[in-house]
């Protein structure tokens, strides 16, 4: 059962539109169907995404200087290794 923060959460939502390749779409789709199987209640892929980003804000992953995509994916990687009590990368 959802609680109120993430009721509010939905109240407010925007619409976003994403372009993504096969490869990615099929990502989402597999997550979604994996927890279909395994608890059979399906993940969206805009629950998906949705849980990404609040992944990303709880681990302060900032676009502060990033210049290419690549950068900002390693990024990502390394703030969510130190979350998780991993090394530090340079």
């Amino acid at each position: 059962m959802p609680n109120s923060h993430d009721a509010s959460l939905q109240l407010r939502a925007h619409r976003v539109i994403a372009s993504l390749n096969r490869e990615q779409v099929d990502f989402l789709d597999k997550i979604g169907k994996d927890a279909l199987f395994s608890s059979g209640v399906k993940l969206s892929r805009t629950q998906i995404l949705a849980a990404m980003v609040n992944v990303l804000r709880r681990v302060n992953v900032t676009g502060n200087g990033v210049r290419t995509l690549g950068q900002f994916e390693q990024r990502i990687l390394q703030s969510l290794t130190r979350s998780r009590g991993g090394r530090r990368h340079g």
